[in-house]
């Protein structure tokens, strides 16, 4: 995903930089780990981290898939508390966005899981002319897209594929990736991004296991 600052059209932004500073601060805790540590296995700086844990930064999205991956936990983990409420119902404005496209597309989390693996639930609106390029995620990871309208081209490994309305791509995303428009449509789509579980050590490009 193109390393973009993390965004709410809604007003949310404040209320989100608070909620990933304070997940990120407690999950360091429970662990134990040093700023350096989790710089280390995350590959985010320390003065970025710092700059995350204070409430000081909007970070990007890239930022938060570096980080959510050190610890094992989902991206929506970092920005609200884990609720164990059986069932949970997200009102459609509270969905924030976590990417906007420079001619007006837009990416939403509406939902993440985090047992037995990591599960993600997007919806992305991509506009002409918008292209979204991501580095290599945790080993393992895998992604699925349905395109619901438009013509994207997903491209993995440097080889383009070009998936259709009505067809759904699936690969693996632990390599770098990206994806573009074809054409002059809009483009509307659902992704999921699945991860295995456990903490991911960029250092050592090894999964440890998550704690109880």
């Amino acid at each position: 995903m193109k390393d973009s600052m993390m965004t709410d059209a809604g007003g949310r932004v404040g209320a989100v930089t608070a909620a990933v500073a304070q997940q990120v601060r407690e999950l360091r805790a429970t662990r134990g780990w040093s700023f350096e540590e989790l710089a280390g296995r995350s590959g985010v700086s320390k003065g970025m981290l710092v700059q995350i844990e204070g409430g000081r930064t909007n970070p990007s999205i890239g930022t938060l898939c570096r980080v959510a991956d050190a610890f094992g936990v989902t991206i929506a983990r970092l920005l609200e508390p884990a609720e164990e409420a059986p069932v949970r119902v997200t009102p459609a404005d509270e969905a924030p966005v976590l990417w906007r496209g420079e001619h007006g597309g837009a990416a939403r989390l509406l939902s993440g899981l985090g047992e037995p693996d990591l599960v993600e639930l997007w919806e992305w609106r991509m506009r002409p002319g918008e292209t979204l390029r991501s580095a290599d995620h945790a080993h393992g990871t895998r992604e699925i897209l349905h395109v619901l309208d438009g013509t994207l081209t997903v491209t993995v490994d440097g080889v383009d594929h070009q998936v259709d309305a009505g067809e759904t791509v699936e690969f693996h995303a632990d390599r770098e990736h990206g994806y573009r428009t074809a054409g002059d449509e809009p483009v509307r789509l659902m992704m999921v991004v699945v991860t295995p579980s456990g903490e991911w050590d960029r250092r050592t490009r090894s999964r440890g296991p998550r704690p109880s």
